[in-house]
């Protein structure tokens, strides 16, 4: 099979590899679309300790079951799916708690073990998930970036009377912000320094800016709720500003390992922090069940590449250019 190969920070190149064997439980998918996710970014850039080359990424995608492996016997070959690339053990606390995210033995698609920039990828059968016949290929592969906003904002438990503020306008503040408006949020602002994709914020329903200070000249004071999906030190610290007293800030930006915070004003305002990493299973499902429902579009704002012009395609994304809120690599 042909596959995008990491090989070296900034470094994407189209190799010829053995396609993966399914094991018992599991079943070869197909890959038709697989999205480029924020992390893979820093990953390509050398940044992310998860992802080490020489590795085949890709956790976001969609496709066709191609072969079964022993013991597959809730999908038949032809089945369209997206997939959960989060494998976990299914037996620690954490994941019989309703935290498998946290299950100290997980494993992600694409990081871990080989993923989707590829013609095909193994995937157990309990992380398939079935596609309507109105649901697109482009759409299934926005359920897993789906699933961490899901998460988000299970975590924040957004009330629709909250002022929110989202630190980001990539894909994931992007999808937050449409998953509190599904809450029931209206006054919700949306910070980024890039002009088209904070357009797109705008274009959803959300005030912009591209600081702080904008948004206060603007009239728009404190949050009871601040997201920050970005992760640099200066992001984090403006959400924790950003706040009233009793607010709370929900971190899932991983791009700086470490940040200085102004601990005593968090203190003194009771000011509440939570982390947000990937998802449960039910956030999975809820995802699943509101792209089935055409509730969640990024499509005007999507483009596409082929895989073999994936290394372009990452370039393309960390210079920022464009009115783009994912790039779908085309694998068939």
């Amino acid at each position: 099979m042909k596959a995008l190969v990491y090989e070296a920070p900034k470094l994407m190149v189209i190799r010829e590899r053995e396609a993966p064997e399914p094991g018992p439980g599991e079943a070869l998918i197909r890959v038709e679309q697989a999205g480029i996710c924020g992390s893979e970014l820093s990953g390509y850039l050398g940044h992310n300790s998860l992802r080490k080359p020489p590795l085949i990424m890709g956790h976001e995608f969609a496709g066709t079951v191609h072969k079964l492996g022993a013991g597959v016997t809730r999908f038949q070959p032809g089945d369209r799916v997206t997939a959960n690339p989060l494998i976990t053990c299914g037996r620690c606390r954490n994941c019989t708690n309703g935290a498998s995210q946290l299950c100290a033995n997980r494993k992600l698609i694409g990081a871990h073990c080989q993923g989707a920039f590829a013609e095909y990828v193994a995937v157990p059968e309990t992380n398939l998930y079935l596609l309507g016949d109105r649901v697109s290929f482009d759409e299934g592969a926005f359920t897993e970036p789906l699933a961490c906003a899901v998460h988000i904002a299970r975590l924040l438990k957004p009330l629709p009377t909250q002022r929110l503020l989202i630190m980001g306008a990539g894909p994931i503040g992007l999808l937050t912000l449409r998953v509190a408006q599904i809450h029931g949020l209206t006054n919700i602002a949306v910070i980024d320094i890039n002009e088209e994709r904070l357009s797109i914020a705008a274009e959803l329903g959300a005030i912009t800016a591209a600081s702080l200070e904008a948004l206060a000249h603007g009239g728009i004071g404190s949050f009871d709720a601040a997201i920050d999906a970005v992760g640099l030190e200066s992001t984090r610290t403006q959400c924790v500003e950003a706040l009233k007293p009793g607010g709370i800030v929900v971190f899932s930006g991983l791009h700086a390992d470490a940040s200085k915070l102004p601990i005593n004003d968090m203190i003194r305002s009771e000011i509440r922090c939570q982390g947000a990493f990937a998802y449960h299973s039910d956030d999975f499902e809820t995802a699943w069940q509101w792209i089935g429902e055409g509730r969640i579009r990024l499509s005007p704002w999507t483009i596409h590449a082929p895989l073999e012009q994936g290394g372009e395609a990452f370039e393309r994304l960390i210079a920022g250019s464009g009115k783009i809120a994912k790039i779908l690599l085309t694998v068939h």
